[in-house]
């Protein structure tokens, strides 16, 4: 053992991560290569060192995985810092620890949620010739794991019963809990995250999750558990502890969402897709039973953990391309909108259709002052809007929101951090206290909750994002716009004429490992040490940083909320704003841009509207492109501008790879093409070698960088107008034809 042991450190040695750090990996390393209960691993910890797949085991092992967010969450994998049935024993350990403390003379009830996920390493980590306890692993597995942990330690457990062919969504768990009055609940779900991710989130009494300084005591208990009392599944049934989710909890939750209609107009066509997740049995009963037309993609309905029929594997209506299924089929059959949603059916993707019979995409932002405008619109005519009615919103979601709520004589409150437990924290302090800051007013005043990343909650009596009631007004106010011959999109420009067009704009990197936390940290650290002083050319007027405690945060409530508010915002000269945050989920930078402009007025008409929204858009993009330039200049890294077009979802290695190997590369095939000394059915066939490990459907993720590549190229040559460009422009020609002509 202590061989290997130090042929692991010398291996760690040749990585660029601090000392400690290593050390940490060789404690937890250690830990699993000599512990009976990690046996099982062996045989794929022997090969990975074998192997010397250094990188990945110091990631593995370099600290447990973080219990943040309300749970822990990240890819199923052996180690530390990996999901597995382990590091979810242990959180629900320190979760029952937890519950005690605060609630000692009660008996404790947990409602147990999970979704359609199972690992199958499709990102090719691990051995398959070897054995592996984690291949094949549910989240229904993980489900009863979580619930073993519970009945042994004296937790009555409500979950569905084995063989059951439903699942219980994430809004649906928070109402489940509520409505039986449970204690708490998990949720084992990775959201939209990676096939290969996992998680477990944890819900309060409310239905909600934790905020500071509460989450921070739930991961102290959890970051001291040194002993997990477990029992297997069939054990744990025999306790007698352990119940079952009956059929009215669901159709309760149904009810309480159809009772959230306000208009009786049902003539709308919706084309719907879970894609491949729990809300047909949500979104789509509720759209049925209310009596609208929809489709469902079918391709795209089964529940399917792995997601095969979703671009990229990404099954986020954040990303345009996850609809695209759904945007195909309701322009065949003529619908007037089409609805997505995440695997845990929180999450909500809005399509409307277009004067020319296309669709475009709406953006969370868009759907969030979509839904806003239209319920604070009809309460007001139904004679039911509350006299000051409250809307919610988190600080990265559009301003825009604020006039349109001042119009009705509401109340905004719109500087919450990032989570949606915010939001439910703030509807626990009306349901508890009647006030929330300055505000003063009882549930009855809540009017709707919003975020950018496409969640809205239209019911207090859920506390977490719900697709569900969303949707439902959303067909509403599609079958409005329908009966006067116009779109949900009509409708918004109507909105953007009236207060201003908002252009909101966000980007992310990827940066994984432990070398990718480091740099994420040294991104934010070198942005709070030396702001920029401007950003596209415009002056940076008013800089804000959330760690700074005589803020309007305040005092630092626990650790978490100084994670919570690591945010920092820059107003730019003419009023456009840039927020920059780690993201709590995903291990990324998140940057969020918005640049308003002024109303152009109902009379100026729509084209005077189409003018403002290109000139403010490309602002956007040109802010979103030096925000990046500069954070990556703080790591030392230089990407061409056309490495920046590459999707969100690549990491920063694999960029860098496209720019520095793939390109030259193509350019070396090209070459050879058009010399006779190889084919275009072999130049597709490299590509997609080359390319696949940048994730499924390589080609899409780079595919606006290539065309940007190119066009580049092309006015290169163009301008120098010599024989050489002459040449150059049949590769150019080559490369176009060999990236965007699949044989």
């Amino acid at each position: 053992m202590r061989a290997i042991v130090q042929q692991v450190a010398q291996g760690f040695s040749g990585l660029s991560v601090e000392q400690p750090t290593q050390q940490t990996a060789l404690r937890h390393l250690e830990h699993w290569l000599t512990d009976e209960a990690f046996r099982p691993y062996r045989p794929q910890l022997d090969w990975l060192i074998a192997q010397q797949h250094w990188s990945l085991l110091l990631d593995s092992f370099y600290r447990v995985l973080p219990f943040g967010t309300g749970g822990r969450r990240g890819p199923v994998g052996l180690g530390a810092k990996r999901f597995n049935a382990w590091t979810l024993a242990a959180s629900v350990q320190g979760h029952v620890r937890y519950l005690r403390e605060r609630d000692p003379d009660h008996d404790l009830t947990v409602v147990i949620a999970y979704d359609v996920r199972v690992f199958h390493d499709l990102r090719g980590l691990y051995n398959r010739a070897l054995p592996n306890p984690l291949l094949g692993m549910t989240s229904r597995t993980f489900a009863e794991v979580a619930a073993g942990v519970y009945t042994a330690n004296g937790v009555r457990v409500v979950m569905l019963p084995e063989g059951a062919t439903t699942y219980i969504s994430t809004p649906e768990l928070s109402f489940a809990i509520r409505h039986l009055h449970a204690t708490a609940g998990l949720n084992i779900s990775a959201s939209h995250n990676h096939p290969d991710d996992n998680g477990g989130k944890f819900y309060n009494e409310q239905g909600g999750q934790e905020v500071p300084p509460h989450d921070e005591a739930m991961a102290a208990h959890v970051e001291r558990v040194t002993h997990i009392a477990q029992l297997d599944f069939a054990a744990a049934k025999a306790t007698g502890l352990l119940t079952w989710v009956t059929p009215d909890v669901h159709e309760a939750y149904v009810a309480l969402n159809l009772r959230q209609s306000l208009s009786p107009a049902r003539q709308a066509h919706v084309v719907f897709t879970p894609l491949h997740g729990t809300a047909n049995t949500t979104v789509g009963t509720v759209l049925r039973q209310a009596g609208f037309q929809v489709d469902v993609v079918a391709a795209q309905a089964t529940p399917d953990g792995t997601f095969p029929a979703v671009p990229y594997r990404a099954p986020n209506p954040e990303v345009p391309e996850s609809m695209q299924q759904g945007m195909d089929l309701a322009r065949a059959l003529h619908a007037d909108v089409v609805f997505a949603c995440d695997p845990d059916a929180d999450r909500l993707g809005v399509c409307s259709r277009t004067a020319d019979g296309t669709f475009r995409f709406l953006t969370g932002n868009e759907i969030a002052v979509l839904a806003t405008h239209h319920k604070l619109t009809q309460l007001k005519s139904l004679g039911r809007l509350p006299r000051r009615p409250l809307v919610i919103k988190t600080e990265v979601t559009t301003a825009l929101l604020r006039p349109i709520t001042d119009a009705f004589d509401g109340v905004l409150v719109g500087d919450l951090l990032v989570g949606f437990k915010y939001h439910a924290d703030v509807l626990d302090h009306l349901e508890r206290h009647g006030r929330f800051g300055g505000f003063e007013g009882t549930l009855d005043d809540f009017v709707i909750a919003v975020e950018e990343s496409h969640g809205l909650l239209v019911t207090p009596e859920i506390r977490d994002k719900d697709a569900a009631g969303a949707a439902l007004l959303l067909a509403e106010l599609a079958a409005q716009q329908r009966q006067q011959g116009a779109t949900l999109l009509d409708y918004l420009e109507t909105i953007y004429m009236q207060y201003g067009y908002y252009a909101n704009l966000g980007t992310s990197m990827v940066m994984t490992g432990a070398e990718g936390t480091a740099h994420i940290q040294a991104i934010q650290e070198g942005l709070r040490r030396q702001p920029p002083m401007e950003l596209a050319g415009l002056a940076v007027t008013q800089y804000s940083d959330h760690w700074d405690e005589a803020g309007r945060h305040g005092r630092f409530l626990s650790e978490t909320d100084r994670a919570s508010r690591n945010v920092l915002g820059f107003r730019l000269a003419n009023g456009a704003r840039v927020l920059v945050r780690p993201s709590g989920t995903e291990p990324k930078n998140k940057v969020y841009i918005e640049v308003p402009s002024a109303p152009v007025g109902l009379q100026a008409g729509r084209t005077a509207l189409a003018r403002c929204q290109v000139e403010t858009d490309a602002l956007a993009q040109r802010i979103a492109d030096d925000v990046t330039r500069q954070m990556l200049q703080l790591i030392g890294v230089s990407l061409p501008e056309y490495a920046l077009r590459i999707s969100g979802l690549v990491a920063l290695d694999k960029r860098l790879d496209f720019v520095a190997r793939f390109i030259p590369g193509l350019q070396a095939q090209a070459v050879r093409l058009c010399d006779g000394d190889t084919t275009q059915t072999e130049i597709s066939a490299w590509i997609d070698t080359q390319l696949a490990a940048y994730g499924k459907d390589a080609r899409g993720l780079v595919r606006e960088a290539m065309q940007q590549y190119l066009s580049t190229e092309r006015e290169a040559a163009a301008l120098r107008g010599d024989a050489a460009a002459g040449q150059q422009q049949q590769h150019i020609q080559a490369m176009e034809r060999a990236f965007f002509t699949q044989p």
